[in-house]
């Protein structure tokens, strides 16, 4: 009789394991008597896990079942306490079932194959990391595209230090000089006073402005001044936060790449 076909013996996590459950049918003994006798192995053998694993397994009534796997050695353990002619027969079915096992297991072909299924396992989790490691790049280039005009804006807000006329910056948020200071006028920042723009209260005193007084001379020659208001750096920080708050950015960081 082939040992291999008479005998359940399963591979598991590349281990050669046999039930409980079997061992009890082939030897014809009571599977409790057998769960019993693994159990006093239990209490004397200090690496018990490395030769039993507990399971469960359902009865004939469906109902969960305590059972154990058992490799080689817990099996050798185990049948030193069956004695009589079968039982002796069975014991050495189970050798040499074990023992074809093994030589199956380990001929070259069986060993490339279980060396290419690891290699193949390794290759589509590097394939997954580098998926995911992608992911994570793109994110964090999505992130620094966003950044990147803003900080460009600042940058070339914090390099000039120069007093910079309203034109100059309605220009930047694609603007009319007049439409851009209208806008600043209904959202409370500024008020037109004779033909010169001031800010309103909350925002005086704070270096947002200064004023610059121009001479010139009229078609007969005679000499006039006039105040225009200029934005300081500090102001256009301002104005910056101050719209983008409100969902109004320069021209430079709404332009898509």
């Amino acid at each position: 009789m082939d040992p291999l076909i008479s005998i359940k013996i399963d591979v598991i996590d590349d281990k050669f394991l046999v039930s409980s459950k079997t061992v009890s049918n082939d030897f014809k003994k009571r599977h409790d008597n057998v769960l019993r006798d693994i159990e006093n192995i239990k209490k004397d053998v200090l690496n018990f896990e490395e030769m039993f694993i507990e399971e469960k397994v359902s009865d004939s009534y469906g109902r969960p079942q305590k059972a154990y796997l058992m490799n080689r050695d817990g099996f050798s353990l185990l049948a030193m306490g069956f004695t009589g002619k079968e039982a002796m027969e069975w014991k050495v079915k189970y050798i040499q079932a074990f023992n074809a096992m093994e030589k199956a297991w380990n001929t070259p072909e069986q060993i490339m194959a279980r060396a290419l299924r690891v290699a193949d396992q390794a290759v589509n989790s590097l394939k997954e990391r580098c998926t995911f490691l992608g992911g994570q790049v793109v994110e964090q280039q999505k992130v620094i595209e966003e950044l990147q005009p803003k900080a460009s804006y600042y940058d070339m807000i914090l390099q000039c230090k120069d007093l910079i006329a309203t034109t100059v910056i309605a220009k930047d948020y694609g603007m009319s000089a007049k439409k851009f200071n209208t806008m600043l006028h209904d959202m409370g920042i500024q008020f037109k006073q004779g033909s010169t723009w001031v800010l309103y209260s909350d925002y005086q005193g704070k270096g947002y402005l200064k004023t610059k007084t121009h001479n010139y001379a009229d078609t007969e020659g005679v000499q006039h001044s006039k105040e225009h208001s200029y934005w300081t750096q500090k102001g256009r920080l301002f104005l910056y936060d101050f719209l983008k708050q409100r969902g109004i950015l320069p021209l430079i960081e709404t332009v898509k790449t």
